[in-house]
């Protein structure tokens, strides 16, 4: 969901934004961001759940906010209100979008003519590759974080791996 540089670490969280868990570490994301700022590089990948029948346009949904260049703010707005996308689906996203001021004739469109479905498809296969199972899971430095099973603990480790990353000693 963003561009990679080099001298920075990257953390790949792997979420679907119809899932309890993932609004639940929204928390720690937002945690990240304020103490890290642009030292740390957070990256969305995609994994929609099939036992979530919303996930998958949701998350050709976020890309298309990310294109429109709201991509965060459209992912924590969605994520703050997964009963509302259980219950109202594609008509939720395309709410959202107008709510953050964002096209939202272009994201109906964009969730019926699937611009975006090569990019989710893309990102749940490498996770599926790199063991991801569900959601969130956090991948940083080659080290994957399932934050599924718990938060407990996560956000403390991956501060661990972004201060030794950024102090240049490597694994």
């Amino acid at each position: 969901m963003s561009d990679s540089s080099p001298d920075r670490p990257v953390l790949d969280v792997w979420c679907e934004l119809q899932c309890p868990d993932c609004r639940d570490a929204l928390d720690d994301l937002r945690a990240l961001r304020a103490r890290y700022g642009d030292r740390l590089e957070l990256r969305l990948r995609h994994f929609p759940l099939e036992k979530h029948q919303h996930s998958f346009a949701a998350a050709q949904a976020a890309e298309e906010a990310v294109e429109q260049g709201q991509g965060w703010a459209y992912v924590e707005a969605v994520l703050g209100r997964v009963e509302e996308l259980d219950r109202r689906g594609e008509a939720f996203l395309v709410e959202v979008a107008r709510e953050l001021g964002l096209d939202a004739e272009e994201f109906d469109t964009a969730l019926i003519d699937g611009r975006h479905i090569l990019i989710v498809d893309a990102d749940q296969a490498e996770g599926k590759a790199i063991g991801v199972t569900g959601t969130p899971t956090y991948v940083i430095d080659g080290e994957r974080l399932d934050g599924g099973r718990s938060q407990e603990g996560l956000r403390e480790r991956v501060e661990e791996i972004v201060d030794r990353l950024s102090a240049g000693q490597g694994r």
